[in-house]
C-alpha cells in the first residue's frame, strides 16, 4: 500500500470545519481516492479565540512602541531671579541611551556635570526674560521640554505724598504713592490705605515698560475722623503664577491736619474788629505825640519838633 498524503483545505473559525483531503497514491494509470468522510477539529471556545485576536492584534500594532517612546523633563520648570544672579537647570530625560542632548539658550551657561540620561548647566548673568529648551534624541526621534526664566526687582523703596498736608473738613486733598526701580510692573498691585482701610488700588498692564516708576494717584474729600488715622502705601509683587513669593513693602505712615472752616460772617467780624483795634492804636499813637508836643511848648516855649528841625543841618533840608 502506498503511504498517503493530508493536506488541510479551508479557513479554521469558530463553527467552520476543515476538509481533509487524503489521496492514496495506487499504481500508474489508477484514479485518486477521495474519502467519504470530512475531518472536523474541536471546536475553539469564545474566551480563547478573543484571547488569541487581542494578542495578535497587541504584537503586530504595537510592536517597537516602547522602544521609540521617551520623555524629556527639566528642573526647575518655572524659575525667576532677580537681575543678574545665576541659577543651576537639569535636563533629564527617559532614554537608557540617548543619542545627543543638552540645553538651548542665549544666556551664558556652563556643563557642570552629566550622565547618559541627565545634564546639570549653571545659567549666569541673566539680565531678561528668557525661555530655556532640554533636548534629547533618541532612535533618531527628537523631543525637548521649556523652561520659562523671569527676572524681577521687588519693591525696596516705596514713597507717600500727602498735598496739602493741612486740609479743612470738606476740602479735597490729593494721596500719591511712588516705587521706583521694581519689575514685572504687570505684578505689582499699589494699594493706598487709611489705617486699615484701602481707599484705592491699582494694577498696571502688561505693555508697560519694565524697571520704572510706578505711582498711583488717589483724591479724596477730607472728614474729621480723617485727622485721627494714618495715611500709607502698600506695594505687593505678586510672583505666585510664575513659581515666585509673594514681596511687600510699606511706606512710611503719614498723618493729614484736620481743621474747621471758619464761616464768612464771622470772618469778617473778625477783619472789623481787627481793624477797628488797628485805627484806635494809631489814633492813640498820634494824640500822644499831640499831647506830648503841646506840654513841651509849655515848658520851653517851643515845639520839639520845630527845635529839632533848627538843629537839622542845611545839607538835608528841603
Amino acid at each position: 500500500m502506498q503511504s498517503s498524503v493530508c493536506r488541510r483545505l479551508g479557513i479554521l473559525g469558530r463553527g467552520q470545519t476543515c476538509a481533509l483531503t487524503c489521496a492514496l497514491r495506487l499504481p500508474p494509470g489508477s484514479p485518486w481516492l477521495v474519502p467519504a468522510r470530512p475531518w472536523t477539529p474541536p471546536e475553539m471556545s469564545s474566551f480563547g479565540f478573543g484571547t488569541l485576536t487581542v494578542a495578535l492584534f497587541a504584537l503586530v500594532c504595537c510592536s517597537g512602541s516602547d522602544e521609540k517612546a521617551f520623555e524629556v523633563h527639566v528642573r526647575p520648570e518655572k524659575l525667576i531671579v532677580e537681575p543678574k544672579e545665576s541659577l543651576k537647570v537639569n535636563c533629564s530625560t527617559t532614554c537608557n541611551q540617548p543619542e545627543v542632548g543638552g540645553l538651548e539658550t542665549s544666556l551664558n551657561k556652563i556643563l557642570l556635570a552629566e550622565q547618559a540620561q541627565w545634564k546639570h548647566y549653571l545659567i549666569s548673568n541673566i539680565s531678561h526674560d528668557t525661555v530655556l529648551w532640554c533636548h534629547f534624541t533618541c532612535s533618531g526621534k527628537q523631543e525637548s521640554m521649556s523652561s520659562n526664566v523671569s527676572v524681577y526687582q521687588p519693591p525696596k523703596q516705596v514713597f507717600l505724598t500727602l498735598q496739602p498736608t493741612w486740609v479743612a473738613v470738606g476740602k479735597s486733598f490729593t494721596i500719591e504713592c511712588r516705587v521706583p526701580a521694581v519689575e514685572p510692573l504687570d505684578r505689582l498691585t499699589l494699594f493706598l490705605l487709611r489705617g486699615n482701610e484701602t481707599l484705592h488700588s491699582q494694577t498696571f498692564g502688561k505693555a508697560a515698560p519694565a524697571l520704572q516708576e510706578a505711582t498711583a494717584t488717589f483724591s479724596s474729600t477730607a472728614h474729621r475722623e480723617d485727622g485721627h488715622h494714618n495715611f500709607s502705601c502698600l506695594a505687593e509683587l505678586n510672583l505666585t503664577s510664575r513659581g515666585g513669593d509673594v514681596f511687600q513693602k510699606h511706606s512710611a505712615p503719614k498723618m493729614l491736619e484736620i481743621y474747621e472752616p471758619v464761616p464768612d460772617s464771622q470772618m469778617v467780624i473778625i477783619v472789623l474788629v481787627v481793624s477797628v483795634l488797628l485805627f484806635l492804636f494809631v489814633t492813640s499813637v498820634l494824640l500822644c505825640f499831640i499831647f506830648s508836643q503841646h506840654w513841651r511848648q509849655r515848658r520851653t516855649g517851643t515845639y520839639g519838633v520845630r527845635a529839632a528841625w533848627r538843629r537839622l543841618p542845611q545839607a538835608f533840608r528841603p
